[in-house]
């Protein structure tokens, strides 16, 4: 019996250890979700656009959608979360047009159109490359730039709003940290001490200091709703909180009318 028991110990110390390696070797795989597949594009919505491609600072070609609207005077640039393409953000799109934005997405390192596979300090220098080409290539004044980043995408952004002086920073259904996420969801593995993908967008918000709005939902099935109370509460002012309802990935849609006239204020003052 003795014999019996100390096995099945064995065995599930065995297994806790596997896992505990598997989470640590391949956390790419579970923090990235690209697709290549390009499924539709801006003119679906009838708009004109311009493909763009640039290359980052370490010779990662990225490819992109720039959508101008007529008659603005700010540009959004927008990060995605992770999964998928910029194929799969029509309705990003198509909301963020009829607020009269300039819009720029792009594709992270290893989805969609980009080269290369996606990595922590890869999307940092992706960030960078995008924010060059508005400043640079388009000759967009700073002051005129949104960096609007959700889920994942909210990481990036508060990244470049730190190193840059953008006019204004948007978070929507974004995360403290990717380590507050997965201890969350693994609270039996040190995920803390494992994870070597960090993303700690809390600690970028208390040294940024453009205006700040943070977008949740109470109903985020993905990333709880005080992840976004507590950026908020790290941020320095100006800054708003918006909440809405809905789903992680359906939010913004579900309260469309809330989020639109929430961002388009925010934007004006």
């Amino acid at each position: 019996m003795l014999g019996t028991v100390t096995t099945l110990a064995a065995i599930a110390i065995g297994g806790y250890l596997l896992l505990v390696i598997a989470l640590y070797v391949f956390q790419e795989k579970l923090v990235y979700f690209p697709s290549g597949a390009i499924i539709a594009t801006p003119a679906s919505l009838g708009l004109d656009y311009e493909e763009i491609r640039v290359t980052t600072e370490d010779g990662v070609h990225l490819h992109g959608w720039f959508i101008p609207a007529n008659g603005s005077k700010a540009t959004a640039l927008f990060f995605h979360g992770n999964g998928g393409n910029i194929s799969y953000r029509m309705e990003t799109i198509r909301i963020l047009h009829s607020l009269g934005l300039n819009l720029l997405l792009f594709d992270y390192r290893g989805y969609g159109n980009s080269d290369g596979s996606p990595g922590e300090e890869g999307t940092y220098l992706d960030a960078a490359a995008m924010w060059n080409y508005l400043t640079k290539v388009k000759e967009i004044q700073a002051s005129d730039i949104v960096l609007m980043g959700r889920s994942l995408g909210g990481a990036i952004a508060s990244w470049l709003a730190e190193k840059e002086s953008p006019h204004s920073l948007i978070l929507e259904s974004s995360f403290t940290s990717l380590a507050d996420v997965g201890a969350e969801v693994y609270p039996f593995i040190p995920v803390r001490i494992l994870s070597r993908i960090q993303y700690s967008t809390i600690e970028r918000v208390k040294n940024i200091r453009c205006p700040v709005l943070i977008v949740h939902s109470s109903q985020d099935e993905i990333i709880p709703f005080h992840h976004g109370e507590q950026l908020f509460a790290a941020a320095h002012p100006p800054k708003e909180f918006l909440r809405i309802s809905g789903g992680h990935n359906d939010g913004f849609i579900v309260s469309e009318k809330i989020y639109v006239e929430g961002i388009r204020k925010f934007i004006m003052r």
